[in-house]
């Protein structure tokens, strides 16, 4: 396996070079194109590489032909005007995938397929993902040194002399990947799973049988693509496998978590979505099924995918300055743009969200009790000296003593089916929206750190009246619900309630059209994109799932050996099921008038529906616990 190559990198994608290097590596027999729509899917086919070789200057130039109407590009690319073009991205690392379930003869290598990142062009504009984070990195860049030349009390707030002194500006990401792994075809036991993780039995424990193997060999091949692999363990989520008689794991439930190192903006994004790939594929190929669904299992530990960001200054003589450090770490916990990037983000998350959250699955994991954020709120840390992490934060700052490039901010709200191009394109818009703020406030150190730790009703020059921002404690147990409401703001419960933001704030959804980053259409494509996936999930699987398991919920108890608590219990259940699911001639089950809202296309009245559902279906759940634990013969 040492002749395989795994990355080419953007020095070596001139038509001599890549030719040279493709025909020494016969084993890389396909080349497929990798888009990235508005939803996060990617594109994939398999192109012959002979076919690539022979025309590989028009392929690298012009790329190929598709109906964007079979991606998720609502309200862009439509069914009277479909055309579709997948242009390489020639600036960004190519990897190759191989498959090792098919190994050629002739050399005992396995097959490979060439991936290339690339752009999705409607109309001769770039419509996907990777160009919207491509062109808000771009914007960032060049607005921080507007930011820097016009206010140089920033310069000097950095410990610079001179804006001539910059050579460039790197933007930098990282996410962090949780996923669960399972025996194909077996059910959770949602007690077993409940205990486990309130013992914490499994976080950070020792891996063992066939997932001990399969994260290994992830490990080591993320490794040979140079995505520098930090870590993988066990996250809080599972149970222990079992060993059968052939001595394989079994029964395997697991969740787990591999971190990475950070990279630029957008070869982050694509390095996550190749990791993705890597996992699922070593996983598999052990028997164990992989989900990246936020909330697979409801009632215990859904996956993050926390996001970090970061900015640089690279300076001509070669020295690095992070831009949100302040120049004395001692005295202050951020530099004036780092205050107004954190109060950014802040400020616009309701715009921000909806390209972070965007199914049920998501909202399902941002509940209190799971250590996923629901309130719009930071933590700065309990002095300046002692960097804290408030793991009940949405956004959190890491600070190292001894270590100014490690500044940054970590977004705890994205989960691994987020639009990571999306997000983090997003994220840049609000910080830069923040940064623009402080600048002109002239305002700085102990000022900004004011501002961003006022009390709910105290004015500000830029965060909102009525809102707090900062908390050192557990939001989770220092405040209630209500008070987190009143303190945080309410927080989104559905798809629909999200992108309803873009709505009420349409003074703050200019602030992603800046530098022509996003246009109205690709707001538009969100809300439309958003709507169809909620309703297809609502539709789909989640009515399927609670029908099922409202037929679940059976009569267990037997008249002889029943108490009256048996008789109360059941009732209460029984009629919890007719109310959600039994349809008649007088009335309309809570499900069925789901169905007829999202038929009619009321989406408020299927949100506030779907609210409700699952407020009766966890009642349900929790009902018929209480209701077999009491019965003695099953």
């Amino acid at each position: 396996m040492k002749e395989l190559l795994y990355v080419i990198p953007p020095h070596e994608h001139d038509v001599l070079t890549l030719t040279k290097i493709l025909e020494e590596h016969p084993q890389i027999k396909f080349v497929s194109l990798m888009g990235i729509d508005m939803g996060g899917n990617t594109t994939a086919e398999k192109i012959p590489m002979h076919l690539f070789i022979e025309d590989m200057e028009d392929f690298l130039t012009y790329g190929i032909q598709t109906d964007g109407s079979s991606v998720v590009l609502q309200e862009i690319a439509t069914l009277n005007n479909a055309r579709l073009d997948i242009i390489p991205d020639i600036h960004v690392n190519w990897i190759v995938d191989y498959n090792y379930d098919f190994i050629e003869k002739e050399d005992c290598l396995p097959v490979g397929t060439l991936i290339i990142p690339s752009f999705l062009v409607h109309e001769h504009k770039k419509v996907d993902s990777r160009a919207i984070l491509e062109r808000a990195a771009q914007y960032f860049k060049e607005s921080t040194l507007e930011l820097l030349t016009q206010y140089p009390h920033l310069l000097k707030n950095l410990g610079l002399a001179d804006i001539e002194d910059i050579e460039d500006i790197t933007l930098t990401a990282a996410t962090e990947l949780e996923f669960w792994v399972k025996t194909p075809e077996d059910k959770a036991d949602i007690e077993k799973l409940t205990t486990s993780q309130t013992l914490k039995e499994q976080y950070w424990k020792r891996t063992q049988g066939t997932v001990r193997t399969a994260l290994e060999k992830t490990m080591i091949e993320i490794e040979k693509y140079g995505f520098q692999p930090e870590m993988g363990h066990k996250e809080v989520g599972g149970v222990r496998s079992q060993i059968g008689v052939d001595g394989k794991s079994n029964h395997v439930l697991e969740q787990l978590e591999i971190d990475w190192k950070y990279s630029t903006a957008l070869q982050a994004a694509d390095n996550e979505i190749f990791v993705r790939q890597i996992v699922e594929d070593q996983f598999q190929h052990h028997g164990l099924e992989v989900t990246f669904r936020a909330k697979p299992i409801e009632g215990v530990a859904g996956s993050g995918e926390h996001t970090h960001v970061g900015i640089a200054l690279k300076l001509k003589s070669g020295r690095i300055i992070n831009l949100f450090a302040p120049k004395e770490l001692k005295e202050d916990y951020l530099s004036t743009l780092g205050y107004g990037a954190l109060m950014g983000i802040l400020r616009n998350y309701e715009i921000v969200n909806p390209f972070i959250n965007s199914s049920i699955d998501a909202f399902n994991r941002l509940k209190p009790g799971f250590e996923a954020p629901v309130c719009i709120v930071t933590s700065l840390g309990h002095t300046v000296e002692n960097p804290s992490r408030n793991r009940s934060v949405l956004v959190g700052l890491v600070r190292d003593m001894q270590n100014p490039l490690a500044t940054r901010f970590e977004v705890r709200s994205p989960n691994p089916l987020s639009n990571t191009f999306l997000v983090i394109a997003a994220l840049y818009q609000a910080m830069l929206d923040g940064m623009m703020a402080v600048a002109q406030s002239g305002k700085e150190g102990k000022e900004l750190e004011r501002e961003i730790s006022k009390k709910a009703g105290q004015e500000g020059f830029y965060l909102e009246k009525n809102r707090a921002y900062r908390s050192e404690e557990n939001v989770f147990e220092y405040y209630s619900q209500q008070e987190r409401n009143a303190i945080f703001g309410t927080p989104p419960a559905t798809p629909w309630e999200n992108i309803s933001y873009f709505d009420q704030h349409k003074d703050r959804v200019g602030i992603l059209l800046r530098g022509e980053v996003m246009t109205p259409n690709t707001i538009n494509s969100v809300k439309a994109s958003t709507i169809d996936i909620w309703k297809k999930e609502l539709l789909n699987r989640v009515l399927i799932e609670n029908i099922h398991l409202i037929r679940e919920c059976k009569k267990l108890h037997k008249e002889d050996t029943a108490t009256d608590l048996d008789e109360v219990l059941w009732r209460k259940i029984n009629a919890l099921r007719h109310e959600l699911m039994k349809n008649s001639l007088e009335k309309t089950s809570l499900l069925g008038r789901i169905r007829e809202a999202l038929m009619e296309e009321d989406y408020e009245i299927a949100s506030e529906l779907q609210i409700e559902m699952s407020k009766k279906i966890q009642e349900l759940r929790q009902g018929y616990i209480r209701y077999k634990r009491n019965l003695i013969d099953l």
